[in-house]
């Protein structure tokens, strides 16, 4: 079964939970650090340990401060018995884009050949903001690869505006 289908169903309940007791943003650190922790090879080699117990793997990704019977802890129990902590990156993702959805942000990703200025990402975050009518996210990276221009991807929504891309689709029609 694939990550994302499997991660899914824990994403919308740790959401629901979180969304109803007003701690969206605490859920999200909490999920930072333990879907960091899940990442860590040495852990996920101790995940498939007999020896460690479901409390002992708990802890390991329970951060700092959140208390052993606080609702994100009872939350990674239920995923250790399962024994599906190690899906807690993916869990950790999907939460965000309920989270986003849920204040009307957009995450968009921006690949660009050369790096973008801070007027150029205002520029842009007002565009797709009045295209999409919803608060935008910017993530960028730069990819000399593209040659010049940048792909958008809202993750429903590709526009690619890069000098590669029109060089593809142009030679994909010579050769049709």
């Amino acid at each position: 079964m694939e990550t994302t289908t499997l991660a899914r169903p824990y994403a919308r309940a740790a959401f629901e939970v979180a969304h109803e007791t007003g701690s969206l943003n605490a859920w999200s650190q909490a999920f930072a650090f333990a879907a960091a922790v899940a990442v860590d090879p040495r852990v996920a080699r101790l995940s498939n340990d007999p020896q460690v117990t479901s409390e002992q793997l708990i802890a390991l990704h329970l951060p700092v401060g959140v208390a052993a019977d606080a609702p994100f802890s009872r939350f990674l129990a239920e995923m250790a018995e399962w024994r599906r902590l190690a899906l807690l990156p993916e869990v950790a993702r999907l939460y965000e884009v309920f989270k986003r959805e849920s204040q009307s942000e957009l995450l968009v990703k921006v690949t660009s050949a050369l790096a973008l200025d801070a007027e150029q990402a205002e520029r842009l975050k007002a565009s797709l903001k009045h295209r999409f009518k919803r608060e935008i996210e910017l993530e960028t990276r730069v990819d000399a690869a593209l040659l010049a221009g940048a792909v958008i991807d809202t993750g429903s929504e590709v526009i690619d505006g890069s000098a590669r891309g029109r060089l593809e689709r142009l030679s994909g029609a010579l050769r049709n």
